[in-house]
């Protein structure tokens, strides 16, 4: 049963914290970097927070103790819609955008997307870029405690696997006071995570400003830089290399990393079969990568690898930095990386796309499906990490994949008729609905070629996407908002 108070009482506190978040960057830019926003950032800031208060005291008392599947469904899809009109008021503000444009980036940055409208960062305000930098972060730890306790419950595109699979507190905790537990597990990792990214970047060359900013969208995935040349600013593979290692821990199951802290042992990684399969998987493509790089005389041997690692690692974990002049490089490249963001990271991780999992117990099936061929009476039942898939798994997780491949399909062909070209409006379809970032052709730079029609409906595709399909289509069933 649906119960509108509770929602609403469940997302006062986004509202609040999106409030919160401002007002601290209004403080931000007048004491710690002097460039002139505070009033900007205050004058958005306190409505947000009064409206909040305001949410509250309303529903209070009309509250129920208990979170039902409907209200935690309609929280989840409203919570990335509200918040990301309310994140793109500063930036309408500040940076003199239209609200559509605005409400893009801001979704962008809170699903950890990566696609930005803005051009010329390098000469904006600090305050603005680290503003901008912090909503992906934090919507980056967002994804990830929705990921781990609402899609199993509702065992959206077989999703239930992640608690049959996964080691440490999320295995045993499920949406009940518990979740309490499962929260602070995942913010000691994702910190530490992120301390670690701003000590190496920072000793690899960068600045601590531009450390502690590209450690945010690094960890979240999410890709945004605050400069125009993205992570090769520096020009410096080293730097790349480390973008390379955290960007793979950020799409690796955070549960896995709760466990190395625990038991200190990095076979904890390699025992996984989602993992083992992903890691080796980002090896094998950057190889055959830089090869093909090599082979087309684009780069030397050092190059090359230095390139392919970077790029696959930054398409396959859905964080979209960009360093290469993707295009100068041999043709096929660009359909390659697409096919590679698809294919994402690891469940209970930051990144987007089908997810690991999802891919390996499909690629069983196949195999089953093959094996039955030849031996049809044979049982032969499919495995994922020891333990048996159940058909009611399977059939989530070809429904899942289904819904991937058609609303690809949909946006594409209404992009189309805005007035984009097809290979356009395809590499912005996948750019946002695998929540990566960046795109091919004439969204290659930025998405400002985009219509307002376009704009919006390519920020529908970041929140469905990042919500996984489901989450967001069972809204739309009349037998959903029936008591």
């Amino acid at each position: 049963m649906l119960n509108l108070a509770n929602t609403l009482l469940l997302l006062s506190v986004p509202v609040l914290w999106m409030g919160v978040v401002q007002l601290c960057f209004g403080l931000l830019s007048r004491w710690v970097f002097d460039d002139d926003l505070m009033l900007i950032f205050v004058e958005s800031a306190l409505p947000i927070i009064l409206v909040a208060l305001a949410m509250l005291l309303i529903v209070w008392k009309r509250r129920l103790k208990t979170v039902s599947y409907r209200d935690a469904l309609l929280f989840a899809t409203l919570t990335w819609v509200v918040t990301g009109v309310l994140g793109g008021l500063p930036i309408m503000l500040i940076a003199q955008v239209s609200f559509t444009d605005a409400v893009f980036e801001s979704i962008s940055a809170l699903t950890t997307t990566g696609a930005s409208i803005l051009i010329g960062l390098d000469s904006m305000s600090p305050s603005f870029l680290l503003y901008r930098q912090f909503l992906q972060w934090m919507g980056g730890l967002g994804v990830v405690i929705f990921v781990v306790a609402v899609l199993p419950m509702l065992n959206v595109g077989g999703m239930r696997l992640l608690r049959a699979e996964t080691p440490g507190p999320v295995k045993d905790d499920k949406l009940t006071p518990r979740i309490a537990h499962t929260s602070h597990y995942l913010w000691l990792v994702y910190v530490l995570i992120t301390v670690s990214c701003v000590l190496a970047y920072y000793m690899g060359g960068m600045t601590f400003y531009d450390a502690l900013a590209h450690s945010f969208s690094t960890v979240s995935t999410g890709g945004f830089s605050t400069h125009d040349s993205g992570m090769w600013f520096y020009e410096s593979h080293w730097l790349l290399a480390i973008s390379n290692v955290f960007m793979l821990l950020g799409a690796l199951n955070f549960a896995l990393h709760f466990s190395f802290l625990y038991s200190g042992k990095p076979s904890v990684y390699w025992r996984n079969e989602e993992a083992r399969v992903f890691l080796l998987v980002v090896t094998v493509l950057s190889l055959g990568l830089a090869a093909w790089l090599w082979l087309h005389g684009r780069y030397g041997v050092g190059d090359a690898l230095g390139f392919a690692f970077f790029e696959v690692s930054t398409f396959i974990t859905s964080t979209g930095f960009t360093a290469a002049d993707l295009t100068s490089w041999p043709p096929g490249t660009d359909l390659f990386l697409v096919a590679v963001a698809y294919l994402g990271g690891c469940a209970g991780s930051t990144a987007g796309g089908n997810k690991f999992i999802r891919n390996i117990v499909v690629f069983k099936l196949f195999r089953h499906l093959l094996q039955r061929a030849l031996h049809p009476h044979a049982m032969l039942p499919i495995h994922y990490n020891g333990e048996v898939v159940g058909d009611a798994v399977l059939n989530a997780i070809m429904a899942f994949l289904f819904l991937a491949a058609t609303s690809s399909v949909v946006f594409t062909l209404l992009l189309m008729m805005t007035g984009l070209d097809a290979w356009s409006a395809f590499t912005a379809v996948a750019a946002c609905i695998n929540v990566l970032g960046p795109g091919f052709g004439v969204v290659g730079s930025n998405f400002q070629p985009v219509s307002d029609a376009g704009i919006w409906m390519l920020s529908a595709a970041m929140i469905i996407g990042r919500l996984e399909y489901l989450t967001v289509f069972a809204l739309l069933l009349p037998a959903f908002w029936r008591y």
